[in-house]
Order: C-alpha cells, then sequence, then structure tokens
C-alpha cells in the first residue's frame, strides 16, 4: 500500500538521535525502506510485518520476523529491548504497552502515521487507523519529547503526526541497579 523505496523525511531528520550501531526495531517494516536506510547508517535492524512477500525484500537489510501483531501477541520475547523503534504509516493502539516496553532506557522512538482528517483525501480513512488531535503526545507522556508534529502534508497528500520521543530513566518497565 506503501511501496516507496525513498525514507520518510522525519526518519531521515531524527536518526541522528539514534546511537551509533544500534539494534533498532522497525515495525510494520513492508518492504524494508527504513531498514535500508538504518542499515547505512550502520544499525542493526530487525523488522516486523505481517507480509511475507515484502518481508522477502526486507530481508536484503537485516533480520525479519513474519507476525500478525494485530490478531495475535506480541512476537517478541518481553525481554527484548531495542535502542531504537521506528514506525510508519502503521497504527495499531493495543501495541502501545509493547513499543514503550521494548525501548532501552534511552531509546529513541521515530513514529509517524496518520491522523484525523486523513479520511478527506484518502486512505486510511477509518477513525481506528486515524491519530486523534494530539494523541501522540499523549501516548508518549512519559518520554521526553523531542520533536512533534501534527497537520497537513504534501506528497502525497494526508494528514499525519509524528514524533521523534526518547524513553528516559523513569519509564524503564524493570528496576534499576542503586549501587
Amino acid at each position: 500500500m506503501h511501496h516507496t523505496s525513498t525514507p520518510s523525511p522525519w526518519i531521515e531528520r531524527w536518526s541522528h538521535l539514534i546511537p551509533p550501531c544500534s539494534e533498532v526495531l522497525d515495525l510494520a517494516c513492508g518492504h524494508g525502506r527504513h531498514m535500508h536506510f538504518l542499515q547505512q547508517q550502520g544499525h542493526r535492524v530487525l523488522g516486523v510485518d505481517r507480509d511475507v512477500q515484502a518481508l522477502h525484500t526486507a530481508s536484503t537489510y537485516g533480520q525479519v520476523l513474519q507476525a500478525d501483531v494485530e490478531n495475535a501477541a506480541w512476537p517478541l520475547p518481553l525481554t527484548q529491548r531495542f535502542d531504537a523503534v521506528v514506525v510508519t504509516n502503521y497504527l495499531w493502539r493495543p501495541l502501545w504497552p509493547s513499543l514503550i516496553r521494548c525501548l532501552k532506557p534511552g531509546g529513541v522512538l521515530l513514529y509517524e502515521t496518520f491522523s484525523e482528517g486523513n479520511e478527506t483525501v484518502g486512505r486510511p480513512a477509518r477513525p481506528e487507523f486515524l491519530l486523534r488531535r494530539g494523541e501522540l503526545l499523549q501516548l508518549c507522556a512519559d518520554l521526553h519529547v523531542v520533536a512533534f508534529e501534527q497537520g497537513f502534508a504534501t506528497t502525497p497528500e494526508r494528514y499525519i503526526q509524528r514524533i521523534a520521543a526518547i524513553a528516559t530513566q523513569e519509564n524503564a518497565p524493570w528496576p534499576l541497579a542503586t549501587r
């Protein structure tokens, strides 16, 4: 549906926040455009998607995992953490706790997807696939927000929200050593 080989300008713009040689999760990776970009930056990337054909292409840029995250349990071990999580053109609200939990302290979340208003210019148009006004800010309330945008974008025309945020020590889901 969103097959392109060009990385999102948002991902390119904020990828410098990802520490060198990081482990990155690209959720709903499709054909791997962000996997390719991040691999070129020296990162090790795991792409997760349900489309087996798309993953065939994505596998040339890193490790891939075929999983239907909307109809099955979170496919990764609960203890697996990443230095960064990238998601574009995808929204499945029940995944938010898992996305936040899989960030290491200091981990970077780069997220960009469609928002309300998009139904006036194209697909997706169903409310369950469109962020409400300011919703990304609310979902990332426990993270350190570095950048946030919402509104209308062109080429192609769409309504979007995007965020770059960093997990802090305080929202780490495990006890931190105090020695």
